[in-house]
């Protein structure tokens, strides 16, 4: 056992549902899905936004990214080597009635996977917290790990997939089984969030399904870095290159760049507000 680096209370890696880990939704009697049926089966049941991140958390339905997060959680890199990792699923971070939905990819291996909070404790969580805390819609500009006090009532930060995979890559029948627990988030946030970011294009494609297919315009609206359209329901779908440490050093996303459409989110977000007043 290592101690949190926070906290520094003592905990294995992977850390045991139930075992004090901050903010660790789950407990040793959460419903463990193990198989894909089963995920449908628990993302259906799911009746709040705690319900679902606790069974989110401690997923076991896809056996490579279970082996690839665990032997991380226990080889570890060598700047981590003293702290214990998550090695869990991932569950979303954020407000449960939020303004803007953020969507992302995966969990890093030694970023989330380690922390347990998605976006955090790698170069990309550097550059989104930051500009999320620039444009108003977080409490503070960094995002270290689970017990660092950042809170939020204006953001989601989601994923189509929970676990990090092997190559950042996971596979189409990992995300296939890992879709049902998006879908049912966004059931449980559909009410209250106007906008959503996708940060790429795979995350483009993945809001657009997720939404649904009904569109104010045809054809199907491409991906870019500023794109925006007006769904159907009425949502907002901002389109964000990814803030990866490639697209930020290459200069592909610059951080007035993302500062641009996280303000554009925030603004779309607050005019429907406004709307629903009247």
């Amino acid at each position: 056992m290592l101690p949190h680096p926070r906290t520094g209370r003592p905990f294995d890696s992977p850390v045991p549902p139930g075992t004090g880990w901050p903010g660790d939704p789950a407990d040793a009697g959460t419903p463990v899905a193990g198989d894909a049926a089963t995920v449908v089966e628990l993302a259906a049941a799911a009746a709040t936004i705690d319900d679902l991140d606790a069974a989110v958390s401690v997923c076991r339905a896809c056996p490579r990214l279970v082996e690839w997060r665990e032997t991380v959680a226990v080889e570890k890199r060598r700047a981590f080597a003293d702290q214990p990792y998550w090695g869990r699923p991932v569950p979303s971070w954020g407000a449960r009635r939020p303004r803007i939905v953020v969507l992302g990819l995966a969990p890093a291996a030694h970023g989330a996977n380690r922390t347990g909070r998605m976006f955090t404790g790698d170069r990309s969580g550097d550059q989104l917290y930051a500009a999320l805390h620039r444009a108003g819609l977080v409490s503070q500009p960094t995002s270290v790990d689970a017990a660092d006090g950042l809170h939020t009532d204006q953001v989601r930060i989601v994923a189509p997939v929970h676990c990090a995979p092997p190559g950042n890559a996971p596979t189409t029948v990992e995300r296939s089984t890992c879709a049902p627990w998006l879908d049912a988030e966004w059931r449980l946030l559909s009410p209250h969030a106007p906008v959503i970011v996708a940060l790429g294009g795979f995350a483009w494609q993945v809001a657009l399904r997720m939404v649904g297919d009904a569109l104010t315009v045809k054809p199907k609206p491409r991906f870019g870095h500023g794109a925006t359209v007006e769904l159907a329901s009425g949502v907002h779908l901002l389109g964000c290159f990814h803030p990866s440490q490639q697209n930020m050093f290459t200069g592909r996303l610059t951080p007035a760049m993302l500062d641009d459409i996280l303000t554009r989110a925030a603004e779309l977000a607050g005019s429907a507000r406004r709307g629903k007043a009247l």
